[in-house]
């Protein structure tokens, strides 16, 4: 257990912490999710249109480093090359 004010600080900076970056993570991922259900749908423009909307998500992940930016580059690289291949 935490004995000293600043550890003890440090528990509630952390608990504060974590709930903010779990809720990026999630809008992350529901812009992601976006993306891939208009890849199943098979619309193009859908999909075209939720990948440009999750982009500067996935990148505003990377600077609040939530999220790794080789992750990041991947996860927008895949779903781009799956969006081009629609067409």
């Amino acid at each position: 257990m935490a004995n000293t004010p600043q550890a003890k600080k440090r528990i509630r900076r952390n608990e504060r912490r974590a709930e903010i970056n779990g809720a990026r993570v999630s809008r992350i991922r529901t812009f992601v999710k976006k993306v891939e259900l208009a890849l199943t749908a098979g619309d193009k423009d859908a999909a075209a249109a939720a990948l440009a909307a999750a982009q500067p998500e996935l990148f505003r992940g990377v600077s609040k480093g939530v999220v790794h930016k080789n992750t990041a580059s991947r996860k927008f690289a895949r779903l781009t090359k799956r969006v081009a291949a629609l067409g």
